[in-house]
């Protein structure tokens, strides 16, 4: 194919939409173009083609047999690029999994792990979408939900994935300095939190930490919270995973740790099928959480 035989793109695309509306007004509409951009487009591609194409008939345009056979022509043309293009897309469309978790889950759990799935799937992308926001799954366009909670979430399929592993943690310098015998009393010291800890605080309620008598500092992010915690400022609680090299170093001590009845992360999906994509994710992370 040579493409110099081949008139202007979008003289052809302004024609084939002239075709179809039978006007200059119509192709000028869909195109978002100026009537007579669509006329002049049509005056280029009949001097290209050394042919006339159509003709002015009443309010509208009419077409000559060479528009006909031209119109039908590109019309199939553009037909084929449309389906070839939306396959396209469904194909990366199937590829592409969307997944909604809070950052502290993304940070202390996935992350050290999702280069396994990586490795295994490199045909799947894997979109994190982190935020303590509770994503809508259909509207924000979620294909997995990672939530924290007791799994009651209405018209979503809900299955626990792993256990909410945290501990209140604190530098040793910090507790030798001060009385912390029971949970009782940490309300009496100084704690640290980042915005997105939205886990950390369920956990806490739940073994009995009463938050609105804490005023705790609030940090941007959890590494903030975490460089204070281990220059002995106060208190915070973190999940085991993210900080369990500073407590195997001895650089955090752990003066409470657990599960919290009733609390964990799940797996959270719409009713209908997975794409392909999001199954193997799916399945991947089940094995994960073991």
């Amino acid at each position: 194919m040579n493409w110099k035989d081949i008139p202007s793109l979008a003289a052809l695309r302004a024609f084939e939409a002239l075709a179809r509306h039978g006007s200059l007004s119509g192709a000028a509409r869909e195109l978002n173009v100026t009537h007579a951009a669509v006329s002049q487009h049509l005056r280029q591609l009949e001097s290209a083609l050394d042919e006339p194409l159509a003709r002015r008939e009443g309010q509208g345009m009419a077409l000559t047999d060479a528009g006909r056979d031209l119109a039908l022509a590109l019309g199939e043309g553009f037909a084929r690029i449309a389906e070839g293009v939306a396959q396209l897309r469904d194909r990366r469309a199937q590829r592409l999994v969307v997944v909604a978790l809070t950052p502290s889950f993304a940070e202390s759990w996935l992350m050290p792990r999702i280069g396994g799935f990586w490795s295994a799937h490199p045909e799947v992308e894997i979109r994190l979408a982190p935020s303590i926001a509770l994503a809508d799954l259909r509207r924000d366009g979620i294909d997995i939900a990672i939530r924290f909670g007791n799994g009651d979430w209405p018209g979503l399929t809900a299955e626990p994935l792993t256990a909410s592993r945290f501990a209140v943690v604190a530098a040793p310098g910090y507790t030798k300095a001060r009385s912390i015998d029971d949970l009782g009393r940490l309300t009496a010291h100084d704690w640290f939190f980042s915005a997105a800890a939205s886990e950390q605080r369920l956990w806490g309620r739940a073994i009995g930490v009463d938050f609105a008598t804490l005023g705790a500092r609030e940090m941007a992010n959890n590494g903030m919270v975490v460089s204070a915690v281990r220059a002995g400022l106060g208190l915070s609680i973190q999940a085991l995973a993210l900080v369990e090299p500073d407590l195997l170093s001895g650089q955090l001590v752990s003066l409470h740790e657990g599960d919290a009845e009733g609390l964990a992360y799940y797996l959270v999906t719409r009713p209908e099928p997975l794409s392909p994509g999001a199954r193997l994710f799916r399945r991947w992370l089940r094995r994960a959480a073991g």
